[in-house]
């Protein structure tokens, strides 16, 4: 009876004197006990199977498992009288169905990126930013210091000008990189350059040096999170010792004075200019300080000229125009008024394109001259009714209104590019004579430079317009003095915002590297480890001047370090005699306000790669197809 037997789902049938069939699956019921069970074997030699049904005359099997999609046989409707082994209710399923419960889910990644497009995870897209970055931080860090060397970079063509220059921010520029992190550090260097105007190779190499240090914590097993943590406790303790060591002079405007020279010495130290810096460093702080604290650099211009020598340039006082006056007009003109304008001067005539004009005799041809010859000098009579004695047009002037100026003893400029021409109102139209405001000035004259002619504009309002004219034997000798110049003007108008100075000559880095170091002893866990190491790296920029210059760096870093933990800390580099000094008896000092964006500019760069865990390239894009050689 049902009580003592159990269905073989093999054959459909009731086997008496077996309660387990090894080979299927009990039906549910009550607990049989244990008994030894049989195979389908022994079970048939007992008791002989029934006729199998005329559709199931081939041995029972399954597609799937004879193609190796699955491991078991199971009841399926694709393939009737397969072996059952798979609980499912008994119910027949599709092949889908078995496929989604027996086979294993696939391992294989799955493609969610456009075709072309590159992705880059874990430790490879960490190590990818890091050897990026740090490529483009040894590629620069020659160039730092007074004893830095100089890049020449020359284009992709060559009929272009090649450059001279040891300033970081010109060398990234000029430079086309690929790598994700080192564009970061291409774009720090130039928003340091944007902002103070010098440091933009200590961004970039204190960054670089890191992500070194990072990269040895990395592969010690610590978290870029617990490095983070550190260096930002790190970046605080730094910015509090700098700011504790920087000083004030902005009340006494003698030893701000002192303050501005020196700042601007240490600026073009590691210029072209390190041979005559006292010369241009005074230079560049008389018009500094011509500006009254305004801070507007576009009222000094540089004008390069070339032949002489670097001492031959000179700073002069006014606004100088690198333009010619017309033929017959004024050289010379006291009291001016200036007009300034945008307007067409050459042919004002109705322009409709493709228009003829058709005439029947040669007088015809002198009326229409004519009648554009009055419709000019209707505007020109315009013009004098606004009583200037200066016209300034950004446009060309033909030569009948230059003659008209002429006739009436006008300065006429043309060709005048607005750069330095301020709180004069630039007018398009000349019908409201009296609502056009006019620039006014002492004295405009023509001088020579070396063999050209320019205009001097003397005497203006506000007092604050200079010119510096840089003379040069070469044109790459002028261009890199005047970076090292805009530099140091750059620095020098921010000192005087900022009166807050710092000593150089490692000297700061050093005193913030102590401060970090002992705050790294107080502190518990992980996160001293990477202060350590921010310490390091800190000490790697003093490390990297002495290099460049030949020294023995470890030696003068390690008596630094001593002569600092004493409380000696006006102690840092004499670059001149190779041993450390007292920079404050030397004059090395350095703009609070650069020390300290490349302080938070290095450490954020070198955060913000750090972080990556990732990096994803999309598809190019892709061209559309071109049929026109079909």
């Amino acid at each position: 009876g049902p009580s003592d037997a159990i269905r073989c789902h093999s054959y459909g049938v009731r086997l008496r004197g077996v309660r387990q069939c090894t080979e299927c699956v009990p039906l549910p019921g009550p607990d049989y006990g244990p008994k030894s069970g049989a195979s389908h074997a022994s079970l048939i030699s007992r008791t002989p199977p029934p006729s199998p049904p005329a559709s199931a005359a081939a041995p029972p099997s399954c597609r799937l498992m004879e193609e190796g999609m699955i491991a078991q046989p199971v009841n399926c409707r694709c393939c009737p009288h397969a072996l059952a082994r798979l609980n499912v209710n008994w119910k027949l399923v599709e092949h889908s169905a078995l496929l989604l419960l027996v086979t294993p889910v696939s391992l294989n990644p799955v493609q969610i990126l456009r075709y072309g497009a590159e992705e880059e995870k874990a430790e490879t897209a960490r190590m990818s930013s890091f050897v990026g970055a740090i490529a483009i931080g040894d590629l620069v860090k020659s160039t730092l210091g007074p004893k830095g060397m100089d890049k020449i970079l020359q284009g992709s063509s060559n009929n272009e000008t090649i450059q001279v220059t040891n300033d970081g921010a010109t060398i990234l520029k000029a430079i086309g990189v690929d790598n994700p992190a080192a564009k970061v550090l291409v774009d720090i260097s130039k928003v340091q350059d944007d902002e103070v105007g010098d440091g933009t190779t200590s961004v970039v190499v204190l960054a670089c040096e890191l992500l070194k240090e990072a990269e040895n914590l990395v592969s010690q097993k610590l978290h870029p999170q617990t490095i983070v943590m550190g260096w930002r406790k790190a970046v605080d303790e730094a910015r509090r010792a700098l700011k504790d060591s920087a000083r004030d002079n902005g009340k006494d405007s003698k030893k701000f004075r002192e303050d501005l020279i020196n700042i601007a010495r240490t600026t073009l130290s590691s210029k072209i200019l390190t041979q005559h810096k006292q010369y241009f460093a005074e230079l560049a702080v008389d018009a500094v300080l011509r500006l009254k604290g305004s801070g507007n650099l576009d009222a000094i211009q540089i004008i390069k000229k070339l032949g002489g020598n670097l001492r031959d340039s000179y700073l002069d006082e006014g606004f100088l125009l690198d333009k010619k006056v017309g033929v017959n007009q004024p050289k010379r003109i006291e009291k001016a008024k200036i007009l300034i304008a945008n307007t067409p001067m050459d042919a004002d005539k109705i322009k409709v394109f493709g228009s003829r004009v058709r005439v029947d005799a040669v007088s015809k041809v002198a009326e229409l001259e004519l009648a554009e010859k009055e419709k000019m000098k209707d505007k020109v009579e315009k013009i004098f009714k606004h009583g200037c004695n200066v016209f300034i047009n950004r446009q060309l002037i033909y030569n009948y209104p230059e003659q008209l100026f002429a006739d009436a003893g006008i300065m006429a400029i043309e060709h005048a590019d607005f750069e330095g021409v301020e709180r004069g109102e630039i007018v398009s139209t000349f019908d409201c004579p009296e609502k056009t405001k006019l620039g006014q000035c002492d004295l405009i004259e023509e001088v020579m430079v070396g063999e050209d002619k320019l205009l001097k504009f003397s005497g203006v309002a506000l007092g604050e317009a200079c010119t510096i004219v840089l003379r040069g034997a070469t044109q790459q000798i002028l261009d890199e003095a005047d970076r090292s110049l805009h530099d140091a003007l750059c620095v020098l108008s921010q000192t005087v915002k900022e009166t807050r100075t710092v000593f150089g000559g490692g000297c700061s880095e050093m005193l913030m590297a102590e401060a970090v170091s002992k705050l790294a002893a107080k502190t518990p866990g992980k996160e001293a480890i990477a202060m350590e190491a921010f310490a390091r790296s800190l000490r790697m920029l003093p490390t990297i001047i002495a290099d460049n210059a030949g020294y023995d760096s470890a030696d003068l870093i390690a008596k630094m370090r001593a002569a600092h933990s004493q409380g000696q800390h006006t102690i840092g580099l004499d670059m001149d005699k190779g041993e450390i000094g007292d920079v404050a008896a030397l004059g090395i000092t350095e703009s609070f306000q650069v020390k300290r964006q490349v302080l938070l500019s290095g450490a954020e760069a070198a955060e913000m790669i750090l972080r990556v865990d990732n990096i994803i390239r999309a598809a190019p894009r892709q061209r559309a197809p071109d049929d026109r050689c079909h």
